[in-house]
């Protein structure tokens, strides 16, 4: 557990996620519906039955690992990451999949202590970079990512600066 104060606030506590507690798997649930009702997580909300099974499907993917900030009892912040694999190092590597910080609690250093317990846990797990996605049009994270060490990556800046795209598939039913 880390523990904090931010600013004009009561101390804050990050600690790594027992997705089989249920203080921890309702309070997962929860982040991520307030993120995908969000503009900047879509600003639709999530199925019923995918809320309600994402606590055991993340327990049960291999590599996966979320961080929860807690104001108390209150949940204000997520972040979920998975372990992937460098090619080019060999090693793995985190994939920061989803950042979440509560509205009253944001542009108060509440994503980077977040960040800080992901990178922790990722150095722990022998990883040798963190990798995330973020839209072009979210400024505030783009800031906060930035301060705390992400950039684009190139490999040749001949061929430019990576760009990721996704192509979704339906499942047979």
């Amino acid at each position: 557990m880390f523990t904090f104060r931010l600013l004009m606030s009561s101390e804050i506590t990050v600690t790594l996620a027992d997705y089989s507690c249920l203080q921890d798997a309702q309070a997962l649930r929860q982040l991520m519906q307030e993120y995908a009702n969000d503009p900047m997580g879509g600003g639709k909300p999530l199925a019923d039955e995918v809320v309600e099974e994402l606590p055991d499907k993340l327990q049960a993917f291999p590599g996966a690992y979320s961080v929860i900030a807690w104001d108390g009892d209150t949940p204000i912040g997520l972040i979920n990451s998975f372990t992937g694999f460098s090619t080019f190092k060999a090693k793995p590597l985190v994939n920061i999949h989803d950042v979440i910080v509560a509205p009253t609690y944001r542009r108060r250093g509440l994503a980077l202590e977040m960040l800080r317990v992901v990178e922790q846990e990722a150095i722990e797990r022998g990883c040798c970079k963190l990798t995330l996605e973020v839209l072009t049009g979210n400024q505030g994270a783009q800031a906060v990512y930035q301060q705390f060490g992400f950039a684009g990556y190139e490999l040749d800046p001949q061929a430019g600066q990576a760009v990721f795209w996704e192509k979704k598939l339906s499942s047979p039913e």
